[in-house]
């Protein structure tokens, strides 16, 4: 039993408001000073199915998934049955009278069943069986030991637009659940949260949430997107928001208008954005090419779910991986990016900014369902946070027009294509970086051409065989520098090792929990972990050490992309591809590292 570290699993039928009772308590947790994990599993379906709301809680933990839980709540007999063996022995089983009798019973020694009969409560006493769930709130509350107050400040704040009446009956709800369950006092004092403090300022936040708001800080005035699961969210946060922090956003007919539209507006002036997930990528793809023919700022924010096709659309995969870095027909250069955790989400979504203009290129945010809609307690400054973001990206505003132009230090060609006086605007002029000085139509008098064929330094359409590869090569110098500026993997205990897990995007909590339980246990065991993933950077690995990468795809992707880019020998890969997020559990269990633990060898795949 360990109080600093609690799961607590709550289920039931889509439309049951299990995403209500979730949130307000993992909130309110938040709220407490306590550390707070939480994230979904739902089907693809409005009504019915089982769905789980989970949350992991304490004053110090792992912002990564769990398999068992210590506190239970299904709202439904069918998905009690389905995740009722992820309960552990000594744990809580919160649920109706009526429910009594069924599968599993509390036993000596297991776990504890508190009774709470929620719709009687709420028609009985409150008029409405709507309020069931908050009686369900309250108990939770209750076995919990949370101060009641911290949960009526966030109903209030949930159901406040509602009025009086509806604030002061989900109160009573809550109270009359947080009595019934604190009455039962066996259970109610088994899994009770230690005392903690609050220190600093925190926020409970999703992964789609601090994206946009990096995004927003960043200087992004334009978002288009068509919706698509899992990065919806970041559309409907920028447009809830659109005023206080000066962002269009356009909701596209499709993928394809809503990369083009993304395209205009950069090339316009504005700071653009798209989003989308795999199936929409694929439309977005020659709009990938356009943006890096053109030269013009993108950037692109990827959520991968399992595919192919329409595949599972609610569960989470890493599966676009050597897609994003290959999309789009043709050579040009582009950045891919994949942030680490919601708060990486906020930097990442900056830097992609930072990177789209100074280089002038495509960037590929790689996101996914488990990163996406997962809720994580940050404990940040946002005052820094915004002027770091907002720095970050204004110091590239002139940095185009700084560059020198190539072909003998013509002064003038240099003035004419930087600031200009009525004189040829050459937008595409040779640079010795690559780089070309950036304007928008209507700084000043010159036209401000480009064009998806190739061009010359102009903008117009050309043929001319010679100045066609000059062009190819001033676009793919950018990598050169772009490949210096990217981050080199994350190293985390890699001193002394034996082996060395590597793992990329949203995996890093998991696999660095991982490597705290193999370390525990006497194993030499590090990781690397990647963010920044095209260009790879110049980077050395350790000889003497076997690797393993860690990543939720049947293919082994990052291995793919490591062995063609450093000729890294790899003695396995750990691949998890059943739409379910990679916990600790899951790699230390896994055949390829009890294999790699046992005798030094290793499974290829974890298939």
């Amino acid at each position: 039993m360990n109080k600093n570290d609690i799961g607590i699993i709550i289920s039931g039928a889509a439309g049951q408001g299990l995403q209500t009772v979730g949130y307000v308590l993992a909130k309110a947790l938040s709220r407490s000073g306590y550390e707070v994990f939480a994230w979904q599993e739902y089907e693809s379906r409005i009504r019915g199915g089982s769905n789980s709301y989970m949350i992991r809680v304490g004053e110090k933990i792992a912002a990564a998934p769990i398999e068992r839980f210590s506190i239970f709540l299904p709202l439904d007999a069918k998905s009690r049955a389905k995740y009722l063996p992820l309960l552990e022995d000594d744990g809580v089983l919160i649920e109706e009278r009526e429910a009594a009798g069924r599968e599993r019973e509390a036993t000596e020694g297991g776990p504890a069943v508190v009774t709470v009969p929620f719709q009687q409560i709420a028609e009985q006493q409150l008029g409405n069986k709507l309020y069931a769930n908050t009686v369900a709130v309250g108990a939770l509350a209750g076995i919990l030991g949370m101060d009641l107050a911290v949960v009526n400040d966030i109903l209030t704040e949930e159901f406040g637009r509602k009025g009086a009446e509806v604030t002061a009956a989900n109160i009573a709800a809550a109270k009359a659940g947080y009595d019934l369950a604190t009455a039962q006092t066996s259970a109610a004092q088994r899994w009770q949260l230690p005392s903690t403090s609050t220190s600093g300022a925190k926020y409970f936040i999703s992964g789609n949430e601090t994206l946009a708001l990096g995004a927003a800080a960043a200087g992004c005035n334009f978002m288009s997107a068509y919706p698509m699961t899992p990065s919806t969210g970041i559309i409907t946060f920028l447009s809830a928001y659109s005023r206080k922090l000066g962002v269009l956003t356009e909701q596209a007919e499709d993928e394809i208008a809503a990369i083009n539209m993304a395209i205009g507006a950069s090339y316009a002036g504005a700071r653009a954005m798209t989003a989308t997930s795999g199936g929409g990528f694929c439309l977005m793809t020659e709009g990938v090419s356009l943006a890096g023919m053109t030269e013009t700022p993108m950037v692109i924010v990827l959520g991968q779910r399992p595919g192919p096709a329409t595949g599972l659309p609610t569960r989470t995969e890493q599966g676009d991986l050597l897609f994003a870095i290959n999309a789009g027909h043709g050579e040009f250069p582009k950045a891919v990016l994949a942030p680490a955790d919601a708060r990486d989400a906020f930097y990442k979504a900056a830097r992609a900014f930072t990177l789209a203009e100074k280089y002038q290129i495509p960037v590929i945010v790689m996101t996914d369902q488990y990163l996406a809609d997962a809720y994580s307690t940050i404990d940040l400054d946002p005052d820094l946070l915004l002027q770091a973001a907002a720095g970050a990206a204004q110091a590239v505003d002139g940095a185009a027009q700084a560059v020198e132009v190539a072909g003998g230090g013509d002064d003038q060609l240099a003035g004419n294509a930087g600031a200009g006086d009525g004189a040829e605007y050459y937008r595409y002029a040779l640079t010795d970086s690559g780089i070309s000085p950036r304007r928008f139509p209507g700084q000043g008098p010159q036209l401000v051409c480009c064009d998806s064929d190739e061009h010359d330094e102009s903008g117009h359409i050309t043929e001319d065989l010679q100045l066609r590869q000059k062009m190819v090569e001033k676009r793919m110098h950018k990598l050169e520098a772009l490949r210096q500026e990217i981050a080199p993997p994350e190293a985390h205990l890699v001193e002394d090792v034996k082996i060395v897990l590597l793992s990329w995007g949203s995996s890093r909590s998991a696999v660095f929990e991982a490597v705290a339980r193999l370390r525990a246990a006497g194993h030499k065991v590090g990781a690397l972990h990647f963010t920044e993933l095209w260009p790879l950077p110049d980077y050395t690995f350790a000889e003497g050490v076997r690797y393993y990468t860690v990543e939720s795809n049947a293919g082994g992707q990052l291995a793919r992309l490591l062995r063609g880019e450093y000729a890294l020998r790899l003695a396995g890969s750990i691949c998890r591809y059943d739409g379910l997020p990679l916990t600790s559990s899951y790699i230390v269990q896994s055949p390829v590292m009890t294999a790699a633990l046992g005798n030094g060898g290793g499974m290829r795949h974890a298939q």
